[in-house]
């Protein structure tokens, strides 16, 4: 795995072996920076990648400039990983939180301005976690959720569905505090 864009791009990035997330594949990654290189400053936004895994998704924005990330993840190993990487790339501004994500919305007083989730596909209530994401008040009134699912879900009748990308078998589904 590799960072594909900005200041740090080429750099890998080597989860141990024994590593149980499933990472946002390269193809994926590409298409979804490039539709956002189009739409954002990353030196003026704020982030936050909930259910972070390898930290990949955070590591993209925090080589493009966005000097405030946040990366949640609650296995240790995988904070661990994603911590230690942080040092090791000298990134400065990305922080990691070890947390279980739910709770994490509850308890989190900051806005951010993107707010990026991939949870494991087989987590139990896949389908009603942009939901949740958006009931709390995190996300900034102009700020975009990115949900990141396999095909068995659809969100386009949610209120707050922008829009849905394809990348293989990853899909992006684009949510809006408001409604649509």
């Amino acid at each position: 795995m590799r960072i594909i864009g900005g200041d740090l791009r080429g750099k890998q990035i080597l989860p141990p072996a024994n590593y149980k997330a499933r990472p946002t594949t390269d193809f994926a990654k590409e298409g979804l920076f490039n539709i956002l290189a189009n739409q954002l400053e990353f030196s003026e936004i704020s982030f936050l990648d909930l259910f972070s895994g390898t930290g990949s998704i955070s590591f993209e924005f925090a080589s493009r400039g966005c000097t405030m990330v946040t990366s949640v993840e609650m296995n240790t190993l995988h904070y661990n990983f994603i911590k230690s990487s942080i040092s090791k790339l000298g990134i400065n501004g990305m922080q990691v939180v070890r947390h279980n994500v739910f709770d994490f919305l509850e308890i989190c007083r900051l806005q951010y301005d993107i707010i990026f989730a991939d949870p494991p596909y087989e987590i139990a209530g896949l389908e009603g976690i942009p939901d949740k994401i958006l009931s709390y008040p995190i996300l900034k009134d102009d700020g975009m959720l990115i949900f990141e699912h396999p095909a068995a879900f659809n969100f386009k009748g949610n209120p707050h569905f922008i829009r849905e990308k394809k990348y293989g078998n990853v899909h992006f589904s684009f949510f809006s505090k408001k409604i649509v």
